[in-house]
């Protein structure tokens, strides 16, 4: 008895850790939902920081979960640089029709289509790389490579906390980078 006390106790105490603005900060900042967010704070004391992460470690492991699902819906996106010597097509596909009408979808493939201009990457995966010790998978293959608007994250996280938030598979099914004058 004495037991379930002391950890009705700690759990009320980890509670009051957690504020109605600290939810709405973490979900403005995540897109989880509300219950998702609370328990994120609880688990990491109030931290705002560290129930980010607890948020990211949580969609990592449930888009693992989703990752056989199909995915026959989504957007083609393509992205002309200024200038118009430089451009990306992307095909990215999700579980849904309503997940693809959405503005996180359009802009996720926005950035995948920014991303494949930039970086020119051969392939989708290392497993995609043909037998060259010269390619390095997180230079030559799209989701391992730095997201070129946050280096800390590679392209596969930006996925997969979308994967978190929306709750389908996402996948890019294919893409091409065109430059004038290359093959």
């Amino acid at each position: 008895m004495e037991r379930s006390v002391s950890t009705n106790a700690q759990d009320n105490q980890r509670a009051s850790n957690v504020t109605v603005d600290a939810i709405k900060a973490l979900r403005e900042l995540t897109g989880a939902g509300v219950m998702d967010c609370r328990r994120a704070l609880e688990e990491a004391e109030g931290d705002l920081d560290r129930a980010q992460e607890v948020l990211r470690d949580k969609g990592i492991a449930s888009a693992e979960k989703r990752s056989a699902r199909v995915t026959n819906e989504g957007v083609i996106e393509s992205y002309i640089h200024s200038g118009s010597r430089l451009g990306a097509i992307v095909e990215l596909n999700c579980e849904t029709d309503f997940v693809a009408r959405t503005e996180e979808f359009h802009g996720l493939a926005h950035d995948l289509a920014m991303q494949v201009a930039a970086m020119a990457p051969r392939c989708l995966t290392p497993e995609d790389l043909p037998d060259d010790d010269s390619l390095k998978p997180e230079q030559d293959c799209l989701l391992h490579q730095p997201f070129i608007k946050d280096p800390g994250r590679t392209v596969q996280d930006l996925i997969n906390e979308v994967r978190g938030r929306t709750g389908e598979n996402i996948q890019v099914r294919r893409f091409v980078r065109y430059a004038l004058g290359q093959e």
